[in-house]
């Protein structure tokens, strides 16, 4: 663990959120490159492929709220110099994060469907959106609390 109490703010700010912004632009343009490839399979494919991103945000916003909290609340207690707390939270953190993984995927497996019906315009698109590897593989950046405390 680092002591984040000496030495320059400046460099302890760009390190810890180094990791955050470069994990949040290649996140996007995993997104956009699926955009710019599926474009050329047609208008229901982009549109498959926009609706099953809607996902892929909300995903994404949970889990910075997540490595944010995890970031916050170990750094604090690192600050206190309690490292058995900051191992405690930091283990805690990890547990949320699967148990919400985990909610989520349930809840998405039961409801993708509906939600892939709801969200398109036609049958085609529909069948299109529940192909996606975004719609299937949404739990995954669930995982990424634990290297939020690096």
């Amino acid at each position: 663990m680092n002591d984040l109490t000496n030495g320059p703010v400046t460099r302890h700010l760009l390190k810890t959120t180094s990791f955050m912004l470069v994990t949040m632009v290649f996140q996007t343009l995993y997104f956009l490159i699926d955009l710019y490839w599926v474009g050329r399979l047609g208008t229901q494919a982009v549109a498959a492929v926009g609706i099953a991103g809607n996902l892929t945000f909300i995903v994404l916003a949970l889990t910075q709220m997540l490595g944010v909290g995890t970031t916050t609340v170990v750094s604090h207690a690192i600050g206190r110099k309690d490292h058995p707390q900051a191992q405690l939270l930091f283990n805690q953190s990890q547990v949320l994060a699967i148990v919400t993984g985990v909610a989520f995927l349930i809840v998405g497996l039961a409801l993708r469907t509906r939600y892939s019906l709801a969200m398109s315009a036609d049958a085609t698109t529909a069948r299109l959106t529940l192909s996606t590897p975004s719609i299937r593989s949404t739990t995954a950046p669930f995982s990424r609390p634990r290297m939020t405390t690096w």
